[in-house]
């Protein structure tokens, strides 16, 4: 690349939808412009998780709006943009065309090129954007809500598997564990929050394959023995204020931490290298973070993430992965006006 382009980010794979303008050029790290980002959370509360249906409308309702915010902050105009970035997936794939078809077709329009972006590289490759960004190579954890993912990561494209769930992942625990507690969609959150109060000492919850001496993970097993104790003592109905609700919050969130973060050392033990990246919503837990720089500390690890605001989905991962990609020259863009989303689409495929 000869001279600074900039990149404008969709996404839009589940229930946020996320636009960013991002500029890089040969030399430097690429640059966030601007950004605007959408939850759809106040609106998936009622049915206590996300319809796709209603997601996708939303979708088609925000994009155009928030590109006209982002612009709008960036002080640019849309002739101003070189490149359109968009999520291809994995994710729910009406939710997934809104953005594909926006971008291609505005990409079109513009008579630029069109990048379709792995929606998990983007959280991968998210931390690149903070204060603190990661030099390559590094142990990535994956944590979010539908994936949790032990990964190599070489360079930008260079991703080795090293571990993953072989059942729900991290965020699934979370957000179903509080489901049983009867506390509000999303529930991860609101459980985290509940867990301040409580004992997390006060339940022996299991810990699936903790000493497996592998980096998978495992946590239905978790989600069962809580709904157990909360048959058991009754907790389904009561208030959230209980002592006993509390406790069993803390404890559940001390059971996937612990996981999380001796998996975490397995793998960099494994691979011998100095240094972590967390990314994914999960990544924003406060407790994570605690026990992962704790014990990341005494190895001597660093350990990198995303800034708070780009834990969970947003179009500045999406536009940051492709400015990467083009200041790589791996980038492939496609000016014919086609493209296709993959709801299911492995990382190492990517």
């Amino acid at each position: 690349m000869s001279a600074a382009q900039r990149i404008l980010g969709f996404e839009s794979s589940c229930d946020e939808t996320g636009v960013a303008l991002v500029e890089v050029t040969a030399d430097a790290p690429p640059r966030l412009l601007a950004q605007a980002l959408h939850s759809q959370i106040s609106m998936h509360q009622a049915y206590g998780g996300v319809v796709p249906e209603l997601a996708s409308r939303d979708h088609v309702r925000r994009v155009l709006p928030l590109t006209r915010e982002v612009l709008s902050q960036a002080g640019l105009a849309l002739h101003d943009v070189d490149l359109i970035a968009y999520t291809q997936g994995p994710g729910l794939a009406g939710a997934l065309l809104v953005g594909a078809g926006v971008a291609v077709s505005l990409a079109a329009s513009l008579d630029v090129p069109a990048l379709p972006i792995h929606h998990l590289e983007g959280h991968l490759l998210s931390p690149f954007l903070s204060a603190d960004p990661p030099e390559f190579p590094f142990v990535a954890l994956l944590v979010s809500g539908g994936h949790t993912q032990l990964m190599r990561v070489d360079d930008v494209g260079r991703y080795e598997i090293l571990g993953e769930t072989i059942d729900d992942a991290a965020g699934e625990a979370f957000d179903k564990s509080a489901k049983l507690l009867g506390l509000p969609y999303p529930g991860g959150p609101h459980l985290a929050r509940l867990a301040e109060s409580g004992n997390p000492e006060a339940f022996a919850l299991p810990r699936p394959l903790l000493h497996s001496g592998k980096p998978d993970f495992s946590f239905a097993g978790l989600k069962t023995a809580v709904l157990t104790q909360v048959k058991k003592l009754g907790l389904d109905g009561c208030s959230p204020s209980d002592p006993a609700k509390a406790d069993l919050a803390a404890s559940t969130q001390a059971a996937i931490v612990e996981v999380l973060v001796k998996k975490s050392l397995l793998a960099l033990k494994e691979t011998g290298l100095r240094r972590l990246v967390v990314a994914g919503g999960v990544g924003a837990n406060a407790k994570l973070r605690e026990q992962l720089n704790a014990a990341c500390a005494k190895r001597g690890v660093r350990v990198h993430y995303p800034e708070l605001s780009l834990c969970t989905d947003n179009g500045a991962m999406i536009a940051m992965a492709a400015a990467l990609r083009v200041q790589r020259g791996m980038a492939q863009p496609r000016r014919d006006g086609g493209f296709e989303v993959r709801p299911r689409w492995d990382l190492s495929a990517a």
